[in-house]
């Protein structure tokens, strides 16, 4: 062996004398610390860049939207709302005589229109088309060569489905009375008053007041109680 490649002495003396000292193992310990902080500062930074920053604007783009269409929903079922309407009762020369409903506002023309049209036999003349109709009237449509129903032959209806008093003769006018004001005739309840209304209704107004003869229930009799009570 060369005089010079002799071991060193201190390396048979004590396995401790072969560590590093302590500054050389404080400056790895820095570096290794040093390289950890690197690599988490670098992946938070790619999180932010690629995935993050976006979710959190979508967020709020959807967030908008979502009250965008909640706005619209409302405005749509504020322009939507359907307006006002009134029932009305028609009866006599109309395709489907009953109750209709239009809106407020409508015309005589527009209920007669929404009860199926005049029938062949109508006397438009008989009623005033542009009236304006209010909510629980009856309008009464008179076949050509009828004697208008009271109150008709000016304004083409006879509201509230009653009459009686328009002509001032203190009589009860079939084409117009209710149920209450037939029931004030001798003889005549409830049920019969009614029966009165349902032949107005299916057969249209009462041209003669003998046509009561064709009601159920009222015979001769009571209509000699009744005929000097009664008008069209």
């Amino acid at each position: 062996m060369p005089p010079n490649s002799s071991p060193d002495p201190s390396a048979v003396l004590d396995p401790s004398a072969r560590r590093a000292s302590p500054r050389v193992r404080l400056g790895v310990g820095a570096a290794v610390a040093l390289f950890i902080a690197a690599v988490v500062v670098a992946a938070v930074m790619s999180f932010a860049a690629s995935g993050g920053g976006e979710q959190g604007e979508v967020g709020f783009a959807g967030n908008g939207a979502s009250g965008a269409g909640a706005f619209g929903d409302a405005a749509a079922t504020v322009a939507t709302a359907a307006p006002p309407v009134v029932l009305v009762h028609v009866l006599g020369a109309v395709a489907s005589p009953g109750i209709v409903q239009v809106d407020e506002g409508a015309r005589v023309v527009d209920a007669i229109a929404a009860a199926g049209g005049l029938t062949a036999e109508a006397d438009p003349a008989g009623v005033n088309l542009a009236r304006a109709v209010a909510d629980g009237e009856q309008l009464i449509v008179p076949k050509v060569g009828e004697v208008p129903a009271a109150g008709a032959a000016g304004d083409g209806a006879a509201a509230g489905g009653t009459g009686s008093g328009g002509a001032g003769d203190g009589k009860v006018h079939l084409n117009t009375a209710d149920v209450a004001e037939l029931d004030t005739l001798p003889r005549i309840g409830p049920a019969l008053a009614q029966r009165i209304i349902d032949w107005r209704e299916a057969n249209g107004p009462f041209t003669s007041t003998d046509q009561l003869l064709d009601v159920a229930g009222i015979g001769d009799a009571v209509y000699s109680g009744l005929v000097d009570l009664v008008a069209l």
